[in-house]
């Protein structure tokens, strides 16, 4: 869900199996914490993130695998 308070569930899919990253940053693009960097096989999978050390505001989760990067806004609202 977002806005989340202050554990949230990050699920994915993917096509086939690769190294999947997953990173947070903050709004001005610092580096929070590394979620993730393993490989998966394809398939639907979950990752939580518990953020109850950082503060109120707006986070930036990046997606990267096979060459592909997403990015999802994230609102932690304590």
């Amino acid at each position: 869900p977002n806005p989340f308070n202050p554990v949230t569930s990050i699920k994915f899919a993917i096509s086939e199996q690769g190294l999947v990253s997953l990173v947070v940053y903050d709004i001005s693009g610092r580096l929070i914490e590394v979620l993730s960097t393993k490989s998966y096989l394809p398939g639907y999978h979950s990752v939580v993130w518990n953020a109850d050390k950082f503060s109120s505001g707006i986070y930036f989760l990046s997606i990267e695998t096979n060459g592909v990067n997403q990015l999802q806004k994230l609102i932690l609202m304590k």
